[in-house]
């Protein structure tokens, strides 16, 4: 690998780092199409070396934002609990199904749920907030609303959110078996799940997820050097990106709304997307 090349996936790890752990998504969303479509890699080797950069990602980001004390652990470790059986199946699956397939799956989860993403943020259709506490909340006028149905709709939402967390073993084996499929770890699904059907609050949403994503994608990593589907030089000029990319997201992740978070998810996620479509 020529210096130029190294400096490029060097450049890619930084902005996968950043822009991953701020949506809690791990960054391999970036380096695995970035490998696909620039260094027109192999998709099982592509997936493989991505996993690693998940890793590595997931692991720097998770110091930043332990220090700031927005992960829920609890939610963290039963999500990995389904998906550690799940990283397995995923790598598994790469075995039978790649090639164009890949693409396909890959190509029309993005856009799909980068555009379910962007509709649900617009300014005009936002009618739910999401406070500190984890609960969303409809908004009461002062002249309209009273104390008793705000308390009534506390309690609902929260009863609600505790009766949705037997879901999360199953959820995570989903998030397991597609993380290891596709190489770029589950925080995209992740995140905007925890957000809209948990009611968890976007920046610990993305901290848990991060936080997850270093615990089940160790599986996954060690599955795909069991298959030799890595790419190392890639995997080390990446992965001191990733790094580096990784802390500055952290910083900027206390700066940034919760809603312009899930926007650029959305974004990246329709645009990545589209061009895999037509790579």
């Amino acid at each position: 690998m020529d210096l130029t090349t190294g400096f490029l996936l060097l450049l890619i790890g930084i902005l996968a780092g950043g822009y991953g752990t701020i949506v809690g998504a791990g960054g391999g969303f970036i380096f695995v199409p970035a490998l696909l479509l620039l260094f027109k890699m192999e998709p099982a080797i592509a997936a493989g070396s991505g996993l690693i950069i998940v890793l590595i990602n997931s692991l720097s980001g998770v110091v930043g934002y332990a220090k700031q004390e927005k992960i829920q652990y609890r939610t963290g470790l039963t999500l990995a609990i389904g998906a550690l059986p799940g990283s397995f199946l995923g790598v598994w699956l790469l075995q039978l199904y790649s090639s164009s397939y890949f693409y396909v799956i890959f190509a029309t989860l993005l856009v799909g749920l980068g555009i379910f993403l962007f509709t649900k943020n617009l300014p005009d259709k936002l009618k739910r907030h999401q406070p500190s506490d984890g609960y969303a909340y409809i908004a009461v006028s002062a002249s309209g609303g009273n104390a008793g149905s705000f308390d009534t709709e506390v309690i609902k939402d929260e009863k609600e959110s505790q009766s949705l967390k037997k879901w999360l073993i199953p959820l995570g084996l989903v998030i397991g078996i597609l993380s290891s499929y596709l190489g770029i770890g589950g925080g995209w699904l992740l995140v905007p799940i925890l957000i809209y059907v948990f009611k968890v609050p976007t920046h610990n949403a993305a901290a848990t997820s991060i936080f997850s994503l270093c615990l089940y994608s160790t599986i996954g990593v060690m599955a795909q050097l069991f298959y030799g589907h890595v790419d190392w030089p890639a995997v080390i000029f990446g992965g001191i990106g990733v790094i580096v990319g990784s802390q500055i997201g952290v910083l900027l992740s206390q700066k940034i709304p919760g809603k312009v978070i899930i926007q650029m998810l959305s974004v990246l996620l329709i645009f990545i997307g589209v061009r895999m479509y037509f790579s």
